[in-house]
């Protein structure tokens, strides 16, 4: 399962959908394309808005700055995964935390 957590200045991503195998995984390909295409969004804005590590166990975006089309870029993202979440929720979670 994929876990995503939200919180305030900080979204972390973790595991594996586990839908198909790795390298087939359509729950997976759509939660990295959607993770991607907003980091690249926002560092194309504004580099020093976010800043990002990725490994094999871990994806975090830290949000640095905020603004308003920050904010819009990352609500549209959470709101893309929210859906995915919603068609496949025994492969995608989502939890949301303040601060």
């Amino acid at each position: 399962m994929i876990t995503i957590e939200v919180k305030n200045k900080e979204i972390s991503v973790k595991g594996h959908a586990g839908f198909k195998n790795s390298g087939s995984d359509i729950v997976c390909a759509s939660v990295s394309s959607i993770i991607y295409t907003s980091i690249n969004g926002i560092l194309n804005i504004d580099k020093s808005a976010i800043k990002y590590i990725d490994n094999e166990k871990l994806l975090k975006i830290e949000i640095l700055r905020k603004s308003t089309v920050v904010d819009i870029l990352l609500d549209n993202m959470v709101g893309l995964l929210e859906e995915i979440e919603n068609q496949y929720p025994e492969n995608v979670k989502i939890i949301k935390k303040g601060g």
